[in-house]
């Protein structure tokens, strides 16, 4: 069927004064802007932990008023990641009432941020906690049996964040740590031992103070016993290592940030894995300063594992430049490094 012009339209202009009618916007007449609001009126607060999209957040931290409200993200943020241990602000109802809900609406700049990924091949980061200054390294002397190589890991992870790493035996009335211990002395690690039940509260409150601590280690070490004993009121989940397996099980499910003194504890669930395809090798020779600046002498892409062709820190070593401490930790940086390669 052919388009015919109205009837009053002459033959010689049959579009004449027609005039297309304007699309109406389907989302409303405003015009749509990038400029967000600058939210004046935030609020500042802790995140203490995070479960199923809802955050528990520490307002007023320190002063007569501090409470805990519940948030939720701004859509804005549904690209970042918020974590426990942020400083967020809160716009919203911050009164921590039943009922009440605040939103997250800016991820104040972070200090520190402690991440993994799922194996050695993944790139991709999952972000922990955020802000720690310390990490504890929970590990039982038996039972189950120590894993040097996971401990190896955690440190990596800590060296690469610019967290201090702190090492916490616990279960030393079942085996003499010592030779475990061994691996590790090449370097400057705060060492804590515990017996079952026989807590050093006053050791590591005093080493809590003042500090951000996540504490990490491996299911069925004790560590939310731990968490337990340093913050009675935690209430965190315990559990047995079966005694088939020698496995632990996993108890904690959440990352929660409790208080001990004027410092934080940060509990994690427990891991059997510790993925660092994200981590950056050089990270881990900077927190060894006294081989780093040896190691300004190497060639470049020197990987300074054994067998490196011209690498300035083993021909020191083998010169005894660096001392018998410094071919220990030099053992240590090769084999953190070895865990990357």
């Amino acid at each position: 069927m052919s388009w015919l012009p109205p009837d009053d339209e002459s033959d010689d202009e049959p579009y004449a004064d027609y005039e297309a009618r304007a699309r109406p916007n389907p989302k409303g007449n405003r015009a749509r802007t990038k400029i967000r609001p600058e939210h004046k009126d935030a609020v500042t607060g802790r995140v203490l932990t995070v479960d199923r999209g809802r955050y528990s957040v520490l307002v007023g931290e320190g002063t007569d008023d501090e409470h805990e409200a519940i948030a939720s993200r701004a859509s804005e943020l549904r690209k970042n990641a918020v974590v426990t241990g942020d400083r967020v602000d809160l716009v919203g109802d911050t009164s921590g009432v039943d009922g009440s809900l605040s939103r997250i609406v800016r991820i104040q700049e972070r200090s520190t941020l402690l991440r993994r990924s799922a194996d050695d091949s993944d790139e991709v980061e999952r972000i922990i906690v955020a802000n720690a200054d310390q990490m504890l390294i929970v590990v039982a002397a038996a039972n189950p049996e120590p894993r040097p190589r996971l401990v190896d890991r955690y440190l990596v992870a800590a060296f690469d964040a610019g967290i201090t790493p702190i090492l916490c035996i616990t279960k030393t009335d079942l085996r003499d740590p010592t030779d475990f211990l061994a691996n590790f002395v090449g370097l400057d690690i705060i060492v804590v031992q515990s017996a079952e039940n026989q807590w050093p509260l006053e050791v590591l409150g005093g080493l809590l103070s003042g500090h951000s601590t996540v504490a990490v280690g491996h299911s069925g070490v004790g560590k939310s016993t731990l968490v337990n004993a340093l913050v009675p009121d935690a209430h965190r989940a315990i559990g047995r290592v079966n005694t088939v397996t020698g496995r632990g099980r996993h108890t904690s499910s959440s990352t929660i940030s409790l208080r001990v003194g004027d410092g934080w504890i940060i509990d994690t669930p427990g891991v059997r894995s510790f993925g660092l395809g994200h981590i950056n090798p050089d990270n881990i020779l900077g927190s060894f300063t006294d081989l780093a600046t040896v190691a300004l002498q190497c060639p470049r892409g020197c990987t300074h594992l054994p067998g490196s062709p011209d690498c300035a820190i083993i021909e020191a070593a083998e010169a005894g430049e660096l001392g018998d401490i410094g071919r220990l930790r030099l053992d240590s940086l090769q084999r953190l490094l070895g865990t990357l390669a």
